[in-house]
Formats: C-alpha cells, structure tokens, sequence
C-alpha cells in the first residue's frame, strides 16, 4: 500500500493523536506546549492536505479502507479533488483561529486546545468519509466538541446560545439516525460509491423509501447549512462566541453544503433513475427565501459580529441556491466562491474581535465610541475585507460572483436578484460600520493610554494569513478554478470514480 493511500488517514489521525496527547499532564499543565504543539499539528494538517490535493488532481479518487477491510463493508475514507480543497480550506483556517486564540483567548477556559484538536478532526473526517454512517459519527465528533467552545470563557449569553445550539443539534442527530435506517433499509448499504451505483437500480417499494431518506437527510444538511427555516441558530451562536471559536465555526455551515453534495448530487445525481436529482425542485425556493431573509437581517444587524454571522447566512443561502441550479459550472463557480466567502467572513469575525477589544463598553456594537488604538491597521484590514464580501475588485468575492452569475445566465436567471441585492445590502452594511467605528468617535481613548490595547503580533498575523488568501485566490484564479473545474467534474460523474476506486 502506497504512502499516499495511507496518508488519506492523516488528516482524521493527526488531530485525534494530538488531542488525547494533550490531555496528559506533561502538556495539560503547560500552556505554552499545548499551543507549540497545535500549531505544528495545524502546519502538518495544512502540508498533508496540499499533498492530498496535488495527489488527486493527478489520480482523480482514492478510496482508503480502514483495517483493510473489503468495500463497502469497511470504514471507507475517500480523496478527491473537493474534499482536498476543503481539507486546505479548514487546515488554513484552523491555522488563523489558533494563532488568535494563542494571543491569550485560550486562557480564558479549561481544555480549550485539546477540544479545537478534536473539532478539527470532525470537520476533516466528515470532508473524507465515504459512508453516510461515519459521515454522522464524524458529525457528533464536530458536534461535541463545538458545545464545549461555543461556552469557552462562560457568560450568560454564551450560555443561552450554547442551549439553543445544542437543542437543535440533538434534535438534528436524532433525525440523521432516523434517515440513515431508512436509507439501509432502502439501499443495503450506507456506502457511498454501493449507494449511488445502486440508485437506478432500485424497485418501487425501495424508491419511496429512498426518497424518504433523502429528505430527512436534507432536512439534517438543511440545519448545519442554516437553510431557512432551520438557520436561526446562526446568528447568536456565532456573534456569542469568543472570536477565534466563531472563526473557526466559519467552516460548519460549509460541512453541511458539502454533505448535500455528497450525498444529493453524487448518490441522487443524474444517474440515480427514479431518484434522480430529488433535491433542487425542494431546494431552490427555501435556498431563495434563505438568501433574501439573511439578507434583511444583515441590514438590521446592530454589531459586527451579528453582521459578520448573518454574511455568513448570505453565504450560505448563495451556495444553495448553486446546489438548487444543479449544474457542473454552477458547482465549480461555487466551490471558488465557498473558499472565498469561508476565508472572508473569517477574517472579518477576527477584525471584529480586535476592534471589540478596543473599544472599550462599546465593543463591537454599531455606536459612537471612543477611537480604536490602531485605527489605520484596523481600517485597512477591515476595508479588504469589506471589499472582499461585498464582491467589488480586485478581490476574490468579485471572481467568485462573477463566476455564479456566469453559471446562471442560461436557464437560473431567477438566481442574479438576490445575489446582486446581497452584495448592495453588504456594501450599505460594511460602510455604516466602518464609518460608525472609525469615523463616529469620542475621541477618550486618546486622553488615557492606561485604557489602550494593542493587537497581539499573533492576532496581526492570524488576520494577515486570511486577508492575503483573498488576493492569491485571483492571482492564481486560473489554477484555482481548473481544480473547482475538476471538483465538479468528479462529483457529477457519480458513480463511476468511486466505484473505480473500491
């Protein structure tokens, strides 16, 4: 067995070893060792998945069976290019979280290190499974850890956030077990690459059965992915949370897109008969209504972290209407524009959190206040920014726009409303606050230098690492979108790749 087949494991292993490693004394005690030793994991997450990503685009699909067990009976672990792509999306922003948090944030809880470990290798497995039961025990892995950091530091509106998020959860879970029975008793199997080659094959008792647990499944990928009207979690978790936590959170909403993919468009995909492409005509009208109601309550946002949480809404409501248009290009415009949106709203729950720092009682709110410490670095961060989420030029959320409405012109037109009001709703929102923050001062935090606080050089080069992916990702636009070309391209060809690969 090549080193490459054993390497699929990597991303899943080096998270799950250095999270238990930590819990021992000689690193629990010490927080200094704890955040060393993160950060070499994080850097060897992020050589391992660009490793996986150049590897794929040369082979197309590994299938890594667990124990050497004979498909589809074993724990199947699968690389392509789309879940490559998004292991180097989640290893660099894992990377960015932990340096913020490493400027002092981790301090603030109790296991705060091991349980990012452990979050890491939910989200990584749930982007490698090739078995929609792992997929959910990768789900609940995720899951648990996120409890314990959305209430990391305490609080009472962490709390509350932290039950109404943990409620939701629970009640999604039950229903995934409850879809995936049904799926087995429909399909035999819960393996990915037997399900979809099984698809067309199925009689009419077991279609109906399929389609059942389909959209139970849908309803499960619904709420991860903030679909309306299972996305009212979002906003409050994500503003509650302690900044570098809800950073890092800026991937779940994209765990769930990703898991519609998987399971919707490559098992329930052209080729699936009678089970074929059941999703969009359910999707496309409640991914609209998402759009357009994300969208009002990024306008009545009242804090940046509440605007940064509901953009991340608008996201999400963007990449379901791409999944509702059911396309090959419009699946690769939103691959780019999911790595674009991911590091983008990231970067501002960062911004956000060091102007929250300094400005005093004030916080993050849209209100007069005084005047932050760095007010030219935080500006300029927070305009790339800006200009990255509302899509304007030179920046990567303008290609990645431009790309969807490309993918939409002939038969979606419908998709070009909301997607254009969006941007115009991000553009009057990010203006009012950045006027409101470094134009509507007091003027206190200049007469008293005890009361300043400066951003930690960590916190600087956390921000540094999202905003600069912004601008490479048109610098090498062309590279970029011929391996979204290639994501969609393998994820539509469902079956044939994955049962190449058992």
């Amino acid at each position: 067995m090549s080193l490459l087949q054993h390497m699929v494991f990597f991303p899943v292993l080096i998270p799950l070893l250095m999270g238990t490693v930590l819990l021992l004394p000689f690193f629990h005690k010490y927080i200094r060792r704890q955040r060393v030793a993160v950060i070499i994991a994080n850097l060897l997450l992020l050589v391992v998945a660009v490793k996986l990503l150049a590897d794929s685009l040369q082979t197309g699909t590994t299938m890594y069976m667990m124990g050497d067990w004979q498909a589809p009976f074993g724990i199947a672990l699968v690389n392509d290019p789309l879940a490559s792509v998004m292991l180097v999306l989640s290893s660099v922003l894992g990377l960015a979280a932990h340096l913020y948090a490493c400027a002092g944030d981790d301090k603030r809880g109790m296991f705060f290190h091991p349980l990012f470990m452990f979050q890491m290798m939910g989200i990584n497995g749930a982007f490698l499974t090739g078995d929609v039961f792992n997929l959910f025990v990768f789900f609940e892995i995720l899951l648990m850890a996120s409890y314990a950091l959305i209430i990391h530091g305490g609080g009472k509106q962490r709390t509350q956030s932290a039950v109404h998020y943990v409620l939701l959860n629970l009640a999604g879970s039950s229903f995934f077990l409850i879809g995936l029975g049904i799926i087995y008793a429909a399909f035999g199997t819960l393996n990915l690459a037997d399900m979809a080659h099984k698809a067309a094959q199925l009689d009419e008792d077991n279609i109906q059965l399929a389609k059942s647990g389909a959209m139970l499944l849908l309803i499960v990928f619904g709420l991860k992915a903030a679909l309306l009207p299972l996305h009212f979690w979002l906003p409050r978790t994500y503003s509650y949370t302690a900044t570098p936590v809800a950073a890092l959170f800026a991937i779940m909403t994209k765990v769930g897109i990703y898991s519609i993919w998987r399971v919707h468009t490559a098992v329930f995909g052209n080729h699936a008969g009678d089970l074929a492409n059941i999703t969009p005509e359910w999707l496309w009208p409640l991914a609209w209504l998402t759009l357009v109601m994300a969208v009002v309550a990024v306008l009545a946002s009242q804090s940046l972290k509440m605007m940064a949480s509901n953009l991340i809404a608008v996201s999400a409501g963007t990449l379901l209407l791409a999944i509702a248009v059911n396309t090959e290009q419009a699946t690769a415009a939103a691959i780019y524009y999911l790595i674009h949106s991911t590091l983008a709203s990231a970067a501002l729950l960062l911004i956000a959190g060091l102007i929250t720092d300094q400005r005093g009682q004030a916080q993050d709110r849209l209100v007069k206040a005084r005047a932050v410490s760095q007010p030219a670095m935080l500006g300029i961060f927070f305009f790339i920014a800006a200009l990255a989420l509302i899509g304007m030029p030179p920046l990567s959320g303008f290609v990645g726009k431009v790309m969807l409405l490309q993918a939409t012109t002939a038969d979606a037109g419908w998709v070009w409303p909301p997607l254009l009001i969006s941007g115009l709703a991000a553009l009057v929102m990010l203006s009012r606050a950045g006027s409101t923050v470094f134009w509507r001062t007091s003027g206190g935090n200049s007469s008293n230098t005890a009361e300043k606080v400066r951003a930690h050089p960590l916190q600087v080069i956390a921000v540094l690492v999202l905003l600069l992916a912004l601008p490479l990702m048109v610098i090498f636009g062309g590279a970029l979108t011929e391996i979204t070309q290639r994501a969609a391209e393998i994820l539509y060809l469902a079956p044939q790749p994955l049962a190449e690969a058992l």
